[in-house]
């Protein structure tokens, strides 16, 4: 009498799940049909679009031979160039890590083909050498230089809203306070 007690409760919880799993095959099947035929189709027919994530898709019953999407650059809120200036230089011919330069080349042709206008803030650092107050200057001068530079290779002037300086004051975190990679202009665009 135990025994058959034990396996009926068994089978009245295995019943379910086998009831379960029965009906939901043929929807399975059946759920990824709706979803190419669906979920994955652009309307109107023949469209292509691009996902947040920058993947271009086209209509699934559309023509296959649509122009490639184009997906907008993305503008980083915030973007460090690291230019390392000769010692105590701060024009373009200066800049001594050309791979830095054509990093805020790019920096700048993304922000030449968006369509929104930026709000650019550009702020000057310095390394330790020199006293607070020349490093200030110094720090506004390599500031400044890299906003004259991004207004010559097209960003608009009045998308360029501050050019400041914090000269020595705000030193990276775990570099040698005298390293050149204390050199830097840091770029904040809304």
């Amino acid at each position: 009498m135990r025994k058959y007690t034990y396996i009926k409760r068994l089978a009245s919880m295995i019943a379910p799940l086998a009831v379960a799993t029965m009906l939901a095959a043929p929807m399975a099947a059946n759920a990824s049909d709706y979803m190419m035929e669906h979920f994955w189709s652009a309307k109107p027919e023949g469209t292509a679009w691009v996902t947040d994530y920058g993947e271009c898709w086209q209509s699934l019953h559309g023509p296959g031979n649509l122009e490639p999407c184009v997906v907008a650059p993305i503008v980083p809120a915030e973007f460090t160039v690291r230019l390392n200036f000769e010692f105590d230089k701060y024009r373009v011919e200066d800049i001594v890590n050309d791979n830095e330069l054509r990093r805020l080349d790019d920096y700048i042709a993304n922000v030449n083909q968006t369509e929104a206008r930026e709000r650019i803030s550009l702020t000057g650092h310095t390394d330790a050498k020199g006293s607070e107050a020349y490093n200030y200057q110094l720090g506004m001068r390599r500031a400044q230089t890299v906003s004259d530079y991004m207004i010559s290779r097209g960003v608009p002037a009045s998308d360029i809203v501050s050019v400041e300086s914090r000269g020595e004051l705000d030193m990276l975190p775990g570099v040698d306070i005298y390293s050149v990679e204390q050199r830097r202009v840091k770029i904040n665009a809304q």
